[in-house]
């Protein structure tokens, strides 16, 4: 895969799913707790994932509009989710199933992108990372072992990315990480990288927030849906559909991914309340979103007289993008009438999926669109505006934007925090 393809999917499911989920602890547990490898392997002996449905987790991804799924191929914890000749702690020898098999081969009846996760450290055999740390002679064996499981699921499985973790405690230089790229690109050519062997790698990879890196590369920003990666029972501090939206624009907005984790219990099904929430977005993105999110022409925002490509600005009933000469209105607070102030361009037409076209007034750069009940009931209804130019909106703190230079609101950082 490209990296131009990767940045294209735009929305993706992770799946945090290993032993640990049989705890409801959370995916650190076993260092959080300090659990010996001996109690782990006889958790291992009962691991029965009966309700682990590989071409239903597809199907939730593409139903929740989702291009790509990443599941964990094996946590810190050390337990591999397939067959392996290099341990006997991995699911096929409890259980008698290749569960990333599983998962890749429904990927591809459902048209997604896969990507494996693959931690670099390990919990469980030994030596391990803080050996490594320690002793010379047990570093090169760490190192040895954590390249042949790399090459083994190269080998073994046809994958797009590679989405390494648990990189402590070594940098690029000694996780070797330049050659460890070289390898698994020699047997899989097309491979994308993350940037979690020490490497830049071929796209960043911001955890639970939704900042790109600067400058600008291909990124994924990796957020949970509730607190924790890995099933926590009792967790319960679910995103809303809403939020989930907010951020999908949020990203895509600044040509990120998004990258959703679901955490399946210890039975291998997935949390009722997170599956809602991903059907709901999926939904939204169907009516409208879709065109939403896609639309990511930059919406610029600088202090002074409106410069080229100067467009942007916030509004308190919801988000908008723009692409060309249309400019999508995502409600998120619905109201019977939206107003938007300091429109650039001319609007030549409103409209919504599945209502059609809108009425709306405009004067002077003010256009007002009747909000009818049916599209108020949705969630997050999308209004496009096509307009006969590139549009946007720019306003000031003021209640017309000054014929002089000046900054768009405070003219010094605040001494509030939003």
């Amino acid at each position: 895969m490209k990296v131009s393809e990767f940045t294209e999917l735009r929305y993706g499911l992770f799946v945090h799913f290993g032993l640990y989920s049989a705890l409801g602890r959370g995916e650190w547990v076993m260092n959080r707790e300090q659990i010996p490898p001996a109690e782990m392997e006889r958790l291992a002996r009962n691991f029965a994932p009966e309700r682990f449905d590989a071409e239903a987790l597809c199907r939730l991804a593409t139903e929740g509009g989702m291009k790509y799924i990443v599941l964990t191929t094996m946590h810190h914890e050390g337990f591999r989710m397939y067959p392996t000749s290099l341990s006997d702690f991995n699911a096929a020898q409890v259980c008698g199933r290749d569960l990333v098999r599983e998962v890749a081969d429904a990927a591809r009846r459902n048209g997604l992108k896969l990507g494996l996760y693959h931690s670099l450290n390990n919990w469980h055999d030994a030596p391990d990372a803080a050996d490594a740390l320690e002793k010379p002679e047990a570093y090169d064996m760490f190192i040895r072992n954590t390249f042949a499981r790399l090459k083994e699921l190269a080998e073994n499985y046809d994958f797009d990315i590679m989405w390494y973790d648990g990189w402590w405690p070594f940098n690029a230089v000694q996780w070797q990480a330049e050659e460890m790229n070289r390898i698994l690109r020699k047997i899989r050519p097309g491979l994308l990288f993350n940037g979690r062997n020490g490497l830049p790698g071929d796209f960043g990879t911001p955890e639970q927030h939704l900042t790109p890196p600067d400058p600008w590369r291909p990124w994924e920003a990796c957020v949970t849906l509730n607190d924790h990666w890995g099933f926590f029972d009792g967790d319960e501090n679910w995103k809303t559909p809403q939020e989930v939206i907010k951020m999908l624009l949020a990203c895509n907005s600044r040509r990120g991914n998004l990258l959703l984790n679901v955490g399946p219990r210890g039975d291998g099904s997935v949390p009722e309340k997170s599956a809602a929430i991903l059907r709901a977005v999926g939904r939204w993105l169907r009516e409208g979103g879709e065109e939403a999110v896609s639309a990511c022409d930059e919406l610029k925002m600088s202090p002074g007289l409106p410069a080229p490509g100067e467009r942007g600005d916030w509004d308190p009933s919801g988000n908008f993008t723009v692409s060309g000469n249309t400019l999508y209105y995502v409600l998120m607070y619905p109201v019977p009438r939206l107003t938007v102030a300091g429109f650039i361009g001319r609007v030549l037409r409103v409209s919504s999926y599945g209502i059609g076209e809108l009425p709306f007034t405009w004067q002077e750069g003010k256009v007002s669109v009747e909000i009818p009940e049916p599209l108020r009931a949705r969630l997050c209804p999308v209004l496009k505006f096509e307009c006969d130019s590139p549009p946007g909106v720019y306003r000031t703190g003021g209640m017309h934007v000054p014929a002089c230079r000046h900054p768009r609101y405070d003219p010094v950082p605040p001494d509030i925090r939003y």
